[in-house]
């Protein structure tokens, strides 16, 4: 086992624990959401609704540094007040993990200890390509395309928590 997967067990666990909390947070059925999908030079965000299950292309944060990054991060926080933050977690397609997946956890970990909000990951794997494909149906091609990948991404990522396929730890 490569040093920064985790074994079948811990998965579960971690699942059943993560299936526990969105059932609470599905009983809640309100609020905001903002998702990321985190990239080592862009995040790209989306919002969305629990109650509408609904996500939308918000921005894609361009800094440099982590603390500007967190800047940023927090003006959305306090301007949309969200309940809860989804990460999107990369793995490979069958679902082991490589060194973006490590980054994505210690952004997601950061996010928590930042802000004090609940943040999930989400598997994310074909998203871009998804982001790709929604933008080129819409008549969207090279650096037009470039501009908005990352938060369609993050839309994509989004949809997926809302539809319940949230299988990642």
């Amino acid at each position: 086992m490569i040093a920064w997967q985790i074994s079948s067990a811990e998965r579960t666990v971690r699942t059943a624990r993560a299936a526990r909390r969105d059932s609470a947070l599905r009983a809640r059925a309100s609020g905001t959401v903002l998702a990321f999908d985190f990239g080592t030079r862009r995040i790209g965000v989306a919002v969305g609704e629990l109650g509408l299950g609904i996500a939308h292309p918000l921005q894609t944060i361009s800094a440099v540094s982590d603390r500007g990054r967190l800047q940023q991060i927090g003006a959305l926080i306090r301007e949309w007040a969200p309940v809860l933050l989804v990460v999107g977690l990369p793995t490979h397609m069958d679902r082991t993990e490589h060194a973006m997946s490590v980054r994505c956890r210690r952004f997601a970990a950061q996010l928590e200890r930042s802000f004090g909000i609940d943040t999930r990951l989400v598997d994310e794997r074909l998203s871009s390509a998804a982001a790709a494909e929604s933008l080129a149906t819409a008549g969207v091609h090279g650096h037009r395309q470039k501009d908005l990948l990352d938060r369609v991404a993050a839309v994509h990522i989004l949809q997926t928590f809302f539809t319940g396929c949230d299988d990642a730890a």
